[in-house]
């Protein structure tokens, strides 16, 4: 019998997922429910540590994410779905696995520092927010996962994640941990329609899943394409145009896509064109999502249900990792 790879993937419920999400992971969780043992995290604990000042948001997206989830297509007798701040495991592991990481590893880390920079925390940053980088090591290898779906801005976390991984073997003079692979989809990481920023719930410029086929037309509408491309004639300039990145993304025809762009950059074509396909394409992607996400809506206990399955199936697992730790490094125990 083959045991299958552990993948552990998951989202903040900082608010509903959108498009970019869809393109970045959701569409590759879908197959790999299928060729892996697929742990999808609500991590609500994780959300708070930005969002400590409006736990109701945190609470009230908990729903949100897990309608997403199951409204794409993820099955849950395939993939567990468990909520973060429900395993006890992972906040005993993180704690721990701070005796194993400096400050000044923290504070360098790239990610973290963007992040910092971005939100503008200066000195102000909250301590857990510093601190995710262990905390997300231990959500890693509470179910020892060997593989987790992340951005290239996301890259640096699993890299540390596998530090502490290898200073917790030495420690314990044996392998009790596996370390973990990134696996960063190829797509790479949509911008925002404004073309500014990466597409994020948080910054205003992201398609819901859930968005009504107005909403998506608006977005369209709204894209950013090439400021110097004033008239149908003119050439135009493919990269850095946000409609062309989304065609890339989300248009399975890429021949047409690939002609699209050859007469975009010619001169010829105008931005109106474009934007009608990419709504065509983009109404059929997120409609079906919505249908099905407004029929789960009407069965929040069946929601609940499935995220109450799925986290008590995690509990059994992460404990069951925190036991091999605490027995690995001869940890005293009752």
């Amino acid at each position: 019998m083959t045991t299958k790879p552990v993948i552990l993937t998951g989202d903040r419920t900082t608010g509903p997922l959108h498009i970019g999400h869809y393109a970045g992971s959701l569409r590759n969780r879908l197959s790999f429910q299928d060729s892996h043992e697929q742990y999808l995290l609500l991590a609500d604990a994780q959300a708070l540590t930005d969002h400590a000042h409006d736990p109701a948001k945190v609470r009230r997206n908990v729903m949100e994410v897990a309608l997403d989830y199951l409204a794409v297509g993820i099955d849950p007798t395939k993939s567990t779905i468990c909520l973060q701040s429900h395993l006890p495991a992972l906040a005993e592991l993180s704690m721990l696995y701070l005796n194993f990481v400096t400050v000044a590893r923290l504070e360098r880390n790239p990610t973290i520092k963007d992040e910092i920079r971005m939100r503008g925390f200066g000195r102000n940053v909250p301590a857990g927010f510093l601190c995710y980088p262990a905390a997300q090591a231990a959500d890693i290898t509470a179910f020892k996962a060997t593989r987790v779906p992340v951005g290239a801005d996301q890259a640096p976390l699993i890299e540390q994640t596998n530090e502490i991984v290898r200073r917790i073997n030495a420690a314990a003079e044996k392998v009790i941990l596996p370390e973990a692979e990134a696996v960063i989809p190829k797509s790479g990481r949509l911008p925002g329609i404004d073309g500014k920023s990466k597409m994020s719930k948080s910054g205003g410029n992201a398609i819901p899943l859930s968005a009504s086929p107005d909403a998506i037309s608006a977005a369209v509408r709204a894209m950013y394409t090439d400021p110097g491309h004033l008239r149908v004639a003119d050439p135009g300039k493919v990269e850095g145009n946000v409609v062309f990145s989304y065609l890339d993304a989300f248009d399975e025809d890429e021949e047409t896509v690939a002609d699209l762009k050859a007469q975009y950059r010619r001169g010829g074509l105008g931005d109106a064109v474009i934007k009608r396909r990419l709504d065509d394409v983009l109404q059929a992607l997120v409609a079906p999502i919505r249908q099905r996400r407004e029929e789960l809506a009407k069965h929040q206990d069946h929601v609940l249900d499935v995220i109450r399955a799925g986290t008590l199936r995690a509990q059994d697992v992460t404990e069951a990792t925190r036991r091999d730790v605490v027995t690995g490094l001869g940890l005293f125990q009752l």
